[in-house]
């Protein structure tokens, strides 16, 4: 097992943030963009941009509530990311462990 199997997507610093944050949440759930924001201390246009790419890839799914400047973006990891996060996760531990 090499570095090379960990998934590149993830293991972008603020990505995996991204990611671990929101595997803590019960599966379904979610957390607002401005939430997320403040527990990271990212800027809204970085973390946007990790986030975009997280989406295409289909790690996570966002929604949006309201319109204007009522409206509250609240993101979710879905399946696939989630597996994929378990996936990261053990090869991580095989690296570290020497496997």
């Amino acid at each position: 097992m090499t570095a090379e199997a960990l998934d590149p997507l993830i293991h972008v610093p603020a990505r995996l943030q991204i990611m671990a944050a929101l595997a803590t949440l019960p599966e379904d759930d979610q957390l607002s963009f401005k939430r997320l924001q403040d527990m990271l201390e990212l800027t809204p246009g970085n973390l946007i941009t990790h986030l975009r790419k997280l989406e295409e890839a289909g790690y996570l799914a966002t929604s949006k509530t309201g319109s204007g400047p009522a409206s509250r973006t609240s993101v979710a990891l879905t399946y696939d990311g989630r597996h994929a996060l378990d996936i990261y996760a053990t090869t991580l531990r095989g690296l570290l462990n020497g496997v």
